[in-house]
């Protein structure tokens, strides 16, 4: 027992409410139980209840004992003082206003159905990949899409922080702060720092002056990527590393450490050698790529935005100095869409919020909803269980719900717990 799932029983009236009276023996009639307050002070605002025939309004105070109230300090707060209603699993101790006033006291214990509980101790106690595993094909398929609904706005919104961090490193320059958003993606996990760290370290504006040739660019990456000094003696490496110290001093830029690099456990297309071409390629292509998307509506137009091709080294080289099969290195359908999902999606979102302008935040979602549901670990799971995993926005939702409510076992602040518990009932 726990005063989170007392909350939950109090908000959701998941208890017997006929007859109900208080530990004084006075009839109870509850006509509204609150808005539960998750900050500082009394657990719900507002309630509205029927003592005998006085009808009262004010706040509700939740504890498993009653004795809990004095344990926390509650006798010396004012904010306490004018509670209206004490609810408790167990009712050991008799609580008092300071005016020495018998505070009401519902005990519940007698009150919540056994199978709601049971379940919900089940929940808790699970070892399954999730807690509700053995329940969620009972879950109406309305809850369930409503829930992703919900669930992928919040993912969205859970970005702003980042973002917003980097508009304020930048002076409000969305095109900078996508340009180093963009680049942590192009590293994926392993390289996102290093990515983002070479972006920092190269200003936008420079890569800008020499757009109009791919070698320069590819120069200034390699070469502030650190990977130029060491690499092998041969003749394009050679050149671009020469090419980089012509332009390191003319604009007066620090490489960042070449051993902050990760290659191993990476497949070849994953090299940051190949990323930092391919990222080359694109910044070549392009200028002024934020503002290219806010003006795409059509998700075929936004994938073509990143569709881009390595300069001809590449063509035979993952790394400097070791040929391969003769391959084009374009950036892949994957590698777009998860461009897409994880850098352009969020920014057109939180742009939409920061302007007040609602189109964008509906282009974002609609882009995830015609792009294919993501394959990994997480999506492979819930598709065995048989949930929805047809579009991005399916499966950003859920991949959310793993890890934020799923792992953490916030199963009473999530709609699907809330209604496998009261199915319960």
């Amino acid at each position: 027992m726990n005063e989170d799932f007392l909350h939950y029983i109090w908000k959701y009236r998941l208890f017997e409410s006929k007859k109900l009276v208080t530990t004084s023996g006075e009839y109870l009639e509850i006509i509204k139980p609150g808005e539960h307050n998750t900050d500082g002070g009394p657990d719900f605002h507002n309630a509205r209840i029927k003592i005998d025939k006085t009808l009262w309004a004010g706040n509700i105070e939740i504890h498993i004992n009653a004795s809990d109230w004095l344990k926390h300090g509650h006798q010396n707060d004012n904010a306490y003082d004018n509670i209206i209603l004490h609810v408790v699993h167990s009712n050991d101790i008799e609580i008092k206003r300071k005016n020495k006033e018998i505070i009401p006291t519902l005990e519940l214990k007698e009150l919540i159905p056994l199978n709601v509980f049971r379940r919900y101790k089940n929940m808790m106690n699970s070892k399954q990949w999730i807690p509700c595993q053995k329940l969620i094909k009972q879950a109406e398929s309305i809850v369930i899409n409503s829930w992703l609904e919900r669930i992928l706005i919040e993912k969205l919104e859970n970005k702003t922080e980042f973002i917003i961090r980097l508009l304020e490193q930048t002076k409000n320059n969305w095109e900078q702060s996508f340009y180093i958003c963009l680049a942590r993606n192009f590293g994926f996990k392993l390289n996102a720092e290093a990515f983002e760290l070479l972006a920092r370290s190269t200003p936008l504006s420079v890569i800008g002056k020499h757009k109009n040739s791919l070698f320069q660019i590819e120069s200034i990456y390699f070469g502030q990527a650190g990977l130029l000094n060491n690499s092998p003696k041969e003749e394009y490496a050679t050149s671009l590393l020469h090419e980089f110290k012509l332009l390191k001093q003319k604009f007066g830029l620090s490489p960042i450490p070449a051993h902050i690099w990760k290659f191993l456990r990476l497949q070849p297309s994953g090299f940051p050698t190949l990323r930092i071409a391919q990222f080359s390629s694109l910044m070549h292509k392009t200028s002024h790529l934020f503002s290219k998307i806010l003006e795409t509506t059509k998700i075929n137009e936004l994938e073509n935005l990143f569709q881009c091709s390595c300069s001809e080294y590449w063509d035979t080289h993952y790394v400097f100095g070791k040929e391969s099969p003769k391959r084009l290195k374009n950036m892949g359908k994957t590698a777009i869409e998860n461009i897409i999902i994880n850098t352009v999606v969020p920014f057109l979102f939180i742009y939409g919020e920061h302007t007040k302008e609602e189109k964008y935040k509906d282009r974002a979602i609609r882009f995830l909803e015609q792009l294919d549901g993501e394959k990994n670990a997480i999506t492979t799971q819930w598709r065995l269980m048989e949930m929805p995993v047809k579009t991005a926005a399916n499966t950003q939702a859920l991949i959310e719900l793993k890890n934020n409510y799923c792992n953490k076992k916030k199963c009473l602040n999530c709609a699907l717990g809330s209604h496998l518990l009261n199915r319960a009932k």
